[in-house]
C-alpha cells in the first residue's frame, strides 16, 4: 500500500495545547511536523502516534525555546545550563510502555523520556529527540510560529 502521511496540525487551527510522542517503527505511516519556531521547519518520522501530557515540562520547554532562544529553534551547540534544562522538562513526561494491555495496565507504570543525547543536532523547538521504554522517538508539540 505504500507509505501514508499524517500531517499534525496542518492548518494550524487544532483546538488548544497538544504533544505527542511519534515512536520509531516501521509502520507504513510517517507523521510530519511543522517545527522549529519562527525558522518554519518540516520533517518527518516514521512510527506510531502517543498522546503524552507534559504538564509543566510544556511551560517550561516553551520558555526555553520561546525565550532563551527567541523564537528562532534549536541552539548548536548547546550551552551547558540549557540543555540540563531541556534534559530535566524532557524528564518529567511520561509514556505508557506498549507492553501495557488492557488487562496488565495494574501491573505496568508509565516511564518517563529522556533526552536523546546522541541526536542534538536535531533538537528543535516542537522537535525534541527522545529514547523512550519503546525506543528511539521525538517528542512534538504545538510550534510557537
Amino acid at each position: 500500500m505504500g507509505q501514508r502521511y499524517v500531517f499534525l496540525d496542518p492548518d494550524g487551527m487544532q483546538e488548544g495545547s497538544w504533544s505527542y510522542v511519534i515512536v520509531r517503527a516501521p509502520t507504513g505511516i510517517r507523521y510530519e511536523q511543522q517545527y522549529g519556531g519562527t525558522a518554519l521547519r518540516r520533517s518527518h518520522v516514521e512510527g506510531y502516534l502517543v498522546p503524552v501530557n507534559p504538564g509543566q515540562a510544556l511551560t517550561e520547554l516553551r520558555a526555553t525555546f520561546e525565550h532563551d532562544l527567541l523564537g528562532t529553534g534549536g541552539g548548536w551547540p548547546w550551552p551547558a545550563d540549557l540543555l540540563r534544562r531541556l534534559r530535566g522538562a524532557v524528564a518529567k513526561i511520561a509514556l505508557w510502555d506498549s507492553a501495557a494491555t488492557s488487562e496488565g495496565l495494574s501491573f505496568i507504570s508509565p516511564r518517563t523520556l529522556d533526552l536523546d543525547e546522541e541526536r542534538l543536532r536535531e533538537i528543535d523547538e516542537a522537535w525534541i529527540p527522545v529514547a523512550t521504554a519503546d525506543g528511539p522517538g521525538v517528542l512534538v508539540w504545538q510550534n510557537s510560529d
